[in-house]
């Protein structure tokens, strides 16, 4: 992995469910709708100055949707943010930097 670059797609972890738990209402709110199923597939980090999240989560049966959430530093005590996000997305839609 180059610097600031991708990492290369990994099977979401307890650690990655959580960090989707933390920012779901964030999500809720900006696309004005409540999700039933909110699972995280996949994800890809980028290091900056903290973490950036890039996650493909699956919101209904076969729609999903890819975050981009930033964790900030430990020391900065902040939880994560969603920054960005990307609806319509299928199972098989390649996670990529937006």
């Amino acid at each position: 992995m180059m610097p600031g670059g991708l990492s290369e797609a990994k099977p979401a972890t307890p650690e990655v469910q959580h960090i989707v738990n933390q920012v779901k209402l964030q999500f809720e709110s900006r696309v004005n709708r409540t999700c039933g199923i909110f699972k995280a597939i996949v994800y890809k980090t980028q290091v900056v100055a903290g973490i950036n999240y890039f996650i493909k989560v699956q919101v209904s049966d076969n729609e999903y949707v890819h975050l981009r959430v930033f964790q900030s530093l430990p020391q900065e005590n902040k939880g994560p943010s969603l920054v960005s996000f990307q609806t319509g997305k299928t199972r098989d839609d390649p996670l990529t930097y937006f």
